[in-house]
């Protein structure tokens, strides 16, 4: 397995990925982001492959922070292929991010995870996160 940069020709396997997560995706709607990601220095997306074939990723995003000593690193979305789950990947992918962030100066790392994602949740406990449990959002309308 190796664990490299997310390239735009990655979209196509990188939308599949988000499918399985139940996100209705469209394959160029995804490679446009890769170019948004690549284009923005405080974003990385990391992709782990067998052969040539994608088997999960990871995107995160460094935050810089006012109050406080260390920037946080936000994980905004991680899968790794059903037929390739609990293999190392996923570990490896955190793993790799957590190197990243350390290089940045984060000094944390945060995740939203829906609720009905158990097994996901399970995960992230054993690589040592904590439940933090007040989230909100609010929804912004765009376009015309």
């Amino acid at each position: 397995m190796q664990i490299r940069t997310g390239q735009v020709q990655d979209s196509d396997a990188i939308a599949q990925l988000l499918i399985e997560l139940d996100y209705p995706v469209v394959a160029n709607a995804v490679a446009s982001k890769i170019q948004q990601q690549h284009e923005d220095t405080k974003a990385a997306l990391l992709v782990a492959v067998v052969g040539s074939q994608v088997l999960g990723f990871i995107s995160a995003y460094f935050i810089p922070q006012l109050a406080l000593a260390g920037d946080f690193c936000r994980i905004s979305y991680f899968c790794v292929s059903p037929l390739a789950q609990h293999q190392g990947i996923g570990k490896a992918l955190e793993t790799a991010v957590c190197s990243l962030a350390k290089e940045r100066g984060c000094d944390r790392i945060e995740v939203h995870c829906h609720a009905r994602r158990t097994a996901a949740h399970r995960f992230y406990q054993r690589q040592g996160y904590t439940e933090s449990p007040k989230y909100l959002l609010k929804r912004l309308q765009t376009g015309t």
